[in-house]
């Protein structure tokens, strides 16, 4: 039999009965706070568990972790840090009170969260006896508009026990029909409780989405980065060797203390526990943000408006973070609109891309608007630069598309590194490949080293490195080429991240370009010496070529200026050898003097300076600098008063 795991909410107004139901259903009582029996409600999150066993279409079994939240209007802020990552919502509304406020700002707040499924409960359906159509009727109305308008309606009593039997075939169907959550190889588990037990440690409990953990795995715990490792896990207070998405997770972790003020560093509720490679938290995430048509007719309060600048408190996992937003293009957000936002938290929050949150006001008496984050990494100074705007609108369009996102992000930074592409998004690695992959067949992408670029970006950056070097051929003919030191400096922040030069340098050479030395030159350049220069080059060439293995010194060579600069273009081409400082050789003639020396060598296997200056009928004058350069290339090597080839030597100009 197949086993499926989901997480169910519950929500609703206070005194309507949730904890008693989810205790009927269960067995379990969430309410375990001294304080929450002495008042007599919900204060704090509560949790349990449920198996629901199906037969059709096929057997499995549904084992749902509970997450029962307050209702009281006090401690909305508990409840927001329950239900971050849940599958369905088990709405409570009573029969004897019908839709309350809290009733309503929950309905919103899971709306928000972009939870799309949901059962409802009406309780204390004995208090409604003569008028339960009526009541349902009303019911369905409130749910009229909102993503749970299809909702199945369940009449529920404590004191009857009417309607548990039937709710418990009604969640059965709807998971029925319900997806897995999602494995996106991205585990993230918000604290929700931290506690210590002794002879084991801390313990910290959570829902656990976006993938599985397991025992013994080095972790992190965001936002402060802190490394730690699981010791153990439990699921359903059991012991388990990977705990999956889709399950309340508690985790050992020993190197870990509970957070204090002896203990700053310690864990503590609003942390996630997550994997290192999964990035870093950041204190300003761009967003867009809607709020509700239905707060038109809320209280005044919950309905005026959001205003650019206000100071509020964004709840996202189980984190409550103090922020303040900047909208882009309006001076404040009514109820109905949606607009791109950032916002600027006081502290960071480990968050990824197409994550939903919460915004609520400062005094946590009204939930004010639902976002959605399009870029997890926001930047400040780049709030208002267009190229983020139209980032942001493109995502906001297809939130679920990561081709669009992909696509977005190198419209917006040209080039980016292949193994972090949305790394801190809610997308698998194979949706990624995919979309990368999509891009690349449509030439909209292309594949620079270890970069994925943009084509028109990367067509403009071998534009401008072109162009640069033509300009070196036009104003100096005489030189190979543009020095590499000199193009990466004029493509400047171009290069935006190391190894991008290199590999625009090997895109380059495939086709119209070489690298020749420390220049960049067209393939079909061939250096030539500038008018004002070629009579002192015919008299250079003239020398070296009168004595091939006697040429003149240096000085001699080049007296002048003219004379110089020709000596520097024949070494710079390879025309002529620089041999040691006071001697240049001719090409050809250094080569055959080369050859000749390998020859004799292999032949006697040693061979003083006289013995090779009789050979190639040369003098000491040139013998000694030569076979020194040949020492440094490593095609001899000098021992005592000989020189032998050297083991497997290669000379550079092989």
């Amino acid at each position: 039999m197949t086993t499926h795991h989901f997480i169910l909410a519950t929500a609703g107004h206070v005194d309507h009965g949730k904890s008693s139901l989810v205790k009927a259903l269960t067995g379990t009582d969430p309410d375990r706070l001294p304080e929450e029996k002495a008042r007599g409600i919900t204060i704090d999150l509560g949790f349990a568990h449920l198996d629901l066993t199906v037969a059709s279409p096929a057997p499995a079994t549904f084992r749902l972790g509970i997450v029962d939240v307050p209702g009281h209007e006090d401690f909305v802020k508990n409840m927001v840090a329950g239900v971050g990552s849940i599958d369905l919502a088990l709405f409570i509304v009573a029969a004897d009170d019908g839709w309350m406020p809290q009733t309503e700002e929950h309905l919103q707040i899971l709306a928000y969260l972009g939870v799309a499924r949901a059962v409802v409960a009406l309780t204390k359906i004995d208090l409604a006896e003569g008028r339960e159509a009526e009541v349902i009727a009303a019911l369905r109305g409130r749910l009229s508009g909102t993503p749970f308008a299809d909702a199945p309606i369940v009449p529920t009593s404590i004191v009857s026990g009417r309607g548990f039997e039937d709710l418990k075939r009604t969640l059965s169907d709807v998971l029925a029909a319900m997806s897995p959550p999602r494995d996106l190889g991205k585990p993230r588990l918000p604290v929700d409780r931290v506690f210590t037990l002794l002879g084991i440690g801390t313990v910290v409990t959570g829902t656990l989405s976006g993938g599985p953990l397991r025992r013994g795995q080095a972790v992190v715990i965001q936002p402060r980065g802190t490394p730690s490792r699981i010791r153990s896990l439990q699921s359903h207070n059991q012991a388990v060797e990977i705990g999956g998405p889709g399950t309340r997770t508690a985790l050992n972790l020993p190197e870990t203390g509970r957070r204090s003020e002896s203990e700053p560093e310690g864990v503590a509720r609003g942390d996630v526990i997550t994997l290192p490679e999964l990035g870093a938290a950041s204190d300003t995430v761009d967003v867009v943000l809607e709020r509700s048509p239905r707060l038109v007719d809320a209280k005044a309060a919950t309905a005026r408006p959001l205003k650019d600048g206000t100071r509020l408190r964004v709840h996202h996992g189980s984190a409550n973070v103090p922020a303040r937003v900047l909208l882009r293009d309006t001076p404040a957000l009514l109820p109905g609109q949606r607009a791109l936002a950032q916002l600027r938290c006081e502290a960071p929050v480990f968050m990824l891309g197409g994550d939903h949150l919460i915004l609520r006001d400062w005094a946590e008496q009204t939930t004010l608007a639902g976002g959605l984050a399009l870029d997890p990494d926001g930047n400040r100074r780049l709030w208002r630069d267009p190229r983020q705007r139209r980032l942001l609108e493109t995502r906001s369009g297809q939130p679920a598309n990561p081709v669009v996102w992909v696509h977005s992000l190198l419209e917006r930074d040209g080039i980016v590194h292949r193994a972090g592409i949305l790394v801190k998004s809610r997308f698998t690695q194979a949706e990624i490949a995919e979309a990368v992959r999509r891009l690349l067949s449509e030439r909209q992408a292309l594949e620079a080293g270890e970069f994925l670029a943009g084509a028109a970006w990367w067509g403009e950056l071998r534009r401008l490195a072109a162009e640069a070097v033509d300009r070196e051929h036009a104003a100096h003919p005489e030189r190979l080429g543009l020095g590499l030191t000199v193009l990466r400096a004029e493509l400047g922040r171009q290069l935006r991240h190391a190894g991008v030069f290199e590999a625009l340098l090997t895109d380059l050479c495939r086709a119209d370009f070489r690298q020749t030395g420390n220049a960049l030159q067209r393939a079909g350049h061939r250096a030539s010496l500038p008018p004002q220069l070629q009579a002192a080059g015919t008299r250079v060439r003239a020398a070296l070529a009168a004595k091939p293995l006697e040429p003149p010194s240096r000085k001699e060579l080049a007296p002048d200026g003219p004379t110089q600069q020709a000596v520097r273009f024949l070494i710079e081409t390879g025309e002529a050898i620089e041999v040691g400082p006071e001697l240049v050789l001719a090409r050809e003639a250094y080569d055959r003097a080369l050859e000749s020396i390998r020859a004799h060598l292999r032949a006697r296997g040693s061979a003083t300076v006289s013995d090779l200056r009789q050979l190639l009928g040369s003098s000491r004058r040139i013998m000694v600098p030569l076979l020194e350069k040949l020492d440094r290339d490593g095609v001899t090597r000098r021992e005592g008063d000989v020189r032998v080839l050297k083991s497997k030597g290669v000379s550079p100009t092989d």
